[in-house]
């Protein structure tokens, strides 16, 4: 028979052993959120060639999530405006921690891990204000909150590690909302910008669009191998307009936006949900779910092409091109002007494909 005292050293040598290495899970390239058939939740690790390499429950719709440089360990972002973010045992199932934000804040769905995995970092906003907030999580103690640093602006959304790993690259999407039921309550005063902060919380770097594309709202990030940042946005102004939805920046230079042909530009109504570059680092993509669009341009901005498909959503590097997710089950390649199925699956996929660059065995 268990006694207290067993049961308390058994959890204790459990959370002092070594943790297994994201080979125990099949080195899976990707981990996505996804709805299972039976209304269910999950996240998923993904290999390569999109076969599945685990599958862990999750307690509501997921968003996005960061994958451990080193441990099969990921944290798991509720949907903003989120109240959990999970610290899931990727080889078990486990929940390992239960992160919340402190009162008065939420989670805004994405994080990254920096100094090798030692610290954890969260995109959170102010409930009241919508005030922008990076929280930091010492991982090593059990993911204990230890500090926090302004966002310097009002509602991110992503946020990245520069290839320095020392600095942060933040989408403020300069909407403030109404905590309880998502309501854009600013929308005739928007001010968006992209921010690069110290992980100090020391502004190094801002940039704005011109006033007229304040209503661009600057959500979702990619990093490129030598610091070129890609930056997707939705177009909150009045509706038909056909403002380009891709942006790039190098710090040191004024922003460069990306448009496509006015009738693509149109097609992808003013939505664009995730992006990213391929993985030679030629190319650059941006989804539309609203629009059922993928379009492909250049690094330098120059518009290739669109691919067409359903609810299309979630991207990532493949080697030569992009992986990408629709809300139907689908895992594409697009490789130049193919697109391909790799795999039909039974998850309707989220809005992300995270990229688990640093894996380690």
């Amino acid at each position: 028979m268990t006694t207290r005292r067993g049961f308390l050293a058994a959890l204790l040598a459990a959370s002092a052993a070594p943790r297994l290495g994201w080979a125990a899970v099949g080195s899976p390239a990707y981990l996505a959120a996804a709805q299972e058939r039976d209304g269910t939740f999950a996240l998923v690790g993904l290999a390569p060639d999109g076969a599945e390499t685990f599958r862990v429950p999750l307690p509501a719709r997921g968003h996005a999530g960061a994958g451990h440089p080193a441990r099969a360990e990921a944290v798991a972002f509720a949907r903003r405006p989120g109240a959990y973010a999970l610290v899931i045992d990727c080889a078990t199932g486990a929940v390992l921690s239960r992160l919340t934000p402190p009162e008065g804040r939420q989670f805004n769905g994405h994080g990254v891990f920096a100094e090798g995995g030692a610290v954890l970092v969260t995109s959170e906003q102010d409930q009241g204000t919508s005030g922008g907030v990076i929280g930091l999580w010492d991982v090593a103690a059990g993911y204990l909150r230890m500090g926090e640093v302004a966002s310097h602006g009002i509602g991110p959304h992503d946020l990245r590690l520069m290839p320095d790993g020392r600095t942060l690259v933040v989408a403020n999407g300069g909407i403030a909302t109404d905590p309880t039921d998502r309501t854009k309550l600013n929308l005739d005063t928007m001010r968006p910008n992209l921010s690069y902060l110290g992980l100090d919380g020391s502004l190094l770097d801002q940039v704005e669009l011109n006033p007229e594309l304040w209503p661009l709202s600057i959500r979702h990030l990619a990093v490129r191998a030598d610091g070129l940042v890609g930056f997707a946005m939705q177009w909150e102004g009045e509706p038909g307009a056909a403002p380009p939805l891709l942006g790039l920046h190098r710090r040191g230079a004024a922003p460069l936006l990306a448009p496509a042909p006015l009738a693509d530009e149109l097609a992808m109504q003013g939505y664009a949900g995730s992006i990213a570059f391929s993985g030679n680092g030629a190319e650059v993509a941006i989804t539309s779910p609203r629009g059922g669009r993928l379009h492909r341009f250049s690094a330098a901005g120059t518009f290739f092409g669109a691919v067409s498909r359903a609810d299309v959503c979630g991207i990532a590097a493949r080697p030569e091109g992009f992986l990408a997710s629709d809300g139907l089950g689908g895992l594409i390649d697009v490789t130049g002007d193919a697109a391909r199925p790799l795999a039909a699956t039974d998850h309707a996929w989220d809005n992300h494909l995270v990229p688990l660059d640093d894996q380690a065995a």
